[in-house]
């Protein structure tokens, strides 16, 4: 890791994706104080880092991961039973947000974990490397709970230091994904976490779920497997965010079920669910693709085996799912920005922006496997890695 520096910092680019579509050939990047001071259209003169070998693009924005899961010592999903102490599970997490770092992801969402706070926190003042972290804290998931006692939660978990609010409003994938809170739940969530100026993350695999989370003004719907193109266009008549994944998760969870499997709904009738859920997953983002006006972003609901690995999902929904490689950078950088309320500061290429830049190996945008390739990661103008 090299500090940030108070001088300027000339960064030469090969090729620039400025995260909103647009490339520059030959281009330069002046970094000052952590911020984008300037960028040139041609690179000439004395530089910092020379990457006209590569192509430099924003810092990308993984909507959905989740820092806290991990396996342990004994090559297990790790559980609160397993014997593992909370500094050997911040350890864990610690090396989970280095990885995911420096695999060109410097900021993410992490939809449920209390123990991000500490985390978030200690990136943030520096002495900890990792991804820019926004965190929903404790998930709200009980369908017993009344509007009064959900209004209370949410303004609870704003004085506790959540950046947004988690909702589960449908089962998981593994047990059918059915919708669990009821509309008078939802509007109580996300009616008082916009009246507390939170954005809401719903939980929602089936059309019902998503169709009530749209209605109550709720902010991104992750998932949805079994969305419909009635609930997609609903979606983007209200301007709901929508946040699939293409199949990396469930690739993940089948490639290590040895140490999942046993653990929770982690059996044979939830693990035969996600094999069936990574061609459904494949089908809805295409129906997504096709609804005018949706606004879709990038998350991956990497856990445990797939951190550090999240451009998968990328390369997935421009190889399978037929999504045009800068489309899926767009989603990754200024879109995903705009849904974390951050589109000013981060997830562009351009003056005054947080300078959270990678390079690659080839041009992303003809060739989305370039991102498995980073060459180079810089998080608010320090360098986390730089291996030419």
């Amino acid at each position: 890791m090299l500090a940030a520096q108070a001088a300027p910092v000339i960064i030469r680019a090969g090729r620039l994706l400025d995260g909103r579509g647009g490339s520059t050939a030959n281009a330069s990047i002046v970094v000052q104080q952590g911020v984008i001071g300037r960028v040139d259209g041609a690179a000439t003169g004395p530089v910092t880092y020379d990457l006209s070998r590569y192509t430099v693009l924003p810092g990308l924005i993984d909507g959905h991961a989740h820092l806290s899961w991990y396996f342990n010592r004994n090559g297990r999903y790790h559980t609160s039973s397993d014997g593992d102490t909370p500094v050997q599970s911040m350890l864990a997490m610690s090396g989970n947000a280095f990885a995911t770092l420096t695999s060109g992801v410097t900021t993410i969402q992490s939809p449920g974990s209390p123990e991000d706070k500490d985390l978030r926190d200690f990136i943030a003042t520096g002495p900890t490397p990792g991804p820019r972290i926004l965190t929903s804290l404790q998930p709200i998931s009980s369908p017993r709970l009344t509007p009064d006692s959900l209004h209370e939660i949410v303004r609870r978990r704003k004085a506790d230091g959540a950046d947004f609010i988690k909702i589960f409003a449908s089962a998981s994938i593994r047990d059918g994904g059915a919708q669990t809170l009821s509309q008078e739940q939802l509007d109580a969530i996300c009616g008082e976490a916009k009246a507390q100026g939170l954005r809401t993350l719903v939980h929602a695999h089936s059309p019902e779920s998503m169709k009530a989370a749209t209605l109550a003004g709720c902010t991104q719907i992750e998932h949805g497997v079994f969305a419909t193109d009635e609930v997609l266009r609903l979606m983007a008549e209200r301007g709901t965010y929508f946040d699939p994944q293409c199949g990396l998760v469930f690739r993940n969870y089948l490639e290590n079920r040895a140490k999942y499997e046993g653990i929770g709904n982690y059996n044979e009738a939830g693990f035969a669910a996600m094999e069936k859920a990574i061609p459904l997953a494949v089908a809805a983002f295409k129906r997504a693709r096709a609804t005018p006006g949706l606004k879709i972003v990038w998350g991956t609901d990497a856990v445990a085996g797939a951190l550090g690995r999240n451009v998968e999902d990328l390369i997935c929904r421009a190889q399978d799912g037929g999504q045009p490689p800068m489309e899926a950078i767009i989603s990754a950088t200024s879109l995903g920005a705009q849904a974390l309320g951050l589109g000013s500061q981060i997830g562009s290429i351009a003056p005054g922006y947080q300078a959270d830049l990678i390079a690659v190996d080839g041009d992303p945008s003809k060739d989305i496997t370039a991102l498995r390739r980073v060459v180079f990661v810089m998080k608010g103008g320090r360098v986390y890695r730089w291996t030419p």
